[in-house]
């Protein structure tokens, strides 16, 4: 039930969007009035995440170390793995944020008979990681064409290199196919690995469910149901969007709509989901730390400022109560003067 719960949810989001833009006067809701609030919310919720997480205290010194660290001169050290400076660091982060270095490193471990357990380098989740990532960005700058005018030069670059295999009229965008495939890939995992399926709640399932209905609609505006989608008018709203003029043109397709609105879900979605990985990475102290701690010495800034106390002072405090209760001291309590 946890994965019929999020279908139903993306199911009754297309019916939604699909049976309100044919009442009237509702193109305004779903074309301008939704999209402005979703963007506020993306925005807002953003910003309001990563500056909650910048000021989260980190009391110690965490990275997530597997390699050596720096010890001895003849000691070879790690420098991804246990980095202990800045340049080190953004290397590390440059690597994980860029090429999904943590996934490259994937292992599963299996039990066979005997019993015998054995564990095996897995790839397939890096590799269909970073096609539907990189597709989902190539996907978003092409559509920066709707809301540029004129359209930069590195879009209309993007787009003819991720057509540049001109299969079919009009022609085939690679990221269109290898972002379903990605998406088909993580789905699947979750679904029919018995760990990962253990492991998985509904806000698992609901943004694949809601990306795949999002690239589903998208497929089917340009190359299924074309025809009926007027482009012109498309481009129109967007960049009226952009420049707070917008214009609701009547023959915008329904599916226009339902795509849109999708979006808008998503966006207003992304902040407070698992999504938000995406700003999240850059503050992980796991990842942005240096592993100093036998070199420097971190203090937490948010700590207040306490005294030291030592023993000396606190048996000097409570000498007559710890001999009292029979508790050994360094210094015996000074005899009393006789009446």
């Amino acid at each position: 039930m946890k994965y019929a719960f999020p279908l139903a949810a993306v199911i009754a989001l297309v019916l939604i969007a699909l049976i309100g833009v044919q009442i009237p006067g509702m193109q305004y809701l779903f074309g301008v009035a939704i999209p402005y609030l979703a963007m506020a919310l993306f925005l807002g919720g953003f910003c309001y995440r990563v500056i909650y997480w910048a000021k989260s205290p980190v009391p110690f010194k965490i990275p997530t170390t597997c390699g050596q660290g720096y010890s001895l001169p003849w000691v070879k050290q790690d420098k991804l793995e246990a980095p202990v400076n800045t340049g080190q660091v953004i290397a590390r982060l440059f690597l994980e944020i860029f090429l999904f270095r943590s996934l490259w490193r994937n292992t599963k471990a299996t039990v066979h008979s005997g019993p015998k357990l054995t564990y095996e380098s897995s790839k397939w989740l890096w590799l269909f990681g970073i096609l539907f990532h990189y597709s989902f960005l190539v996907i978003i700058i092409r559509h920066m064409r709707y809301f540029l005018d004129p359209v930069p030069w590195l879009v209309s670059f993007v787009e003819t290199a991720d057509s540049l295999l001109e299969i079919g009229s009009p022609l085939m965008y690679t990221t269109d196919v290898v972002i379903i495939l990605g998406l088909l890939f993580l789905l699947a995992r979750r679904l029919f690995n018995p760990q990962v399926r253990y492991i998985s709640l509904s806000n698992d399932y609901f943004p694949l469910f809601l990306i795949l209905a999002i690239c589903i609609t998208g497929i089917l505006m340009r190359y299924g149901l074309r025809t009926n989608v007027d482009i012109v008018a498309i481009k129109q709203l967007a960049v009226g969007l952009v420049t707070f003029s917008p214009t609701i043109v009547a023959e915008i397709s329904s599916l226009f709509y339902v795509h849109l609105f999708l979006v808008c879900v998503l966006l207003a979605y992304f902040p407070f989901s698992k999504l938000m990985h995406l700003g999240g990475v850059f503050l992980s102290p796991t990842r942005n730390m240096a592993n100093d701690s036998r070199m420097k010495r971190h203090i937490n800034p948010w700590n207040p400022d306490i005294k030291p106390h030592s023993y000396a002072a606190y048996e000097d405090e409570f000498r007559e109560d710890m001999v009292e209760q029979g508790i050994p001291v360094e210094k015996e309590l000074p005899p009393k003067a006789n009446d």
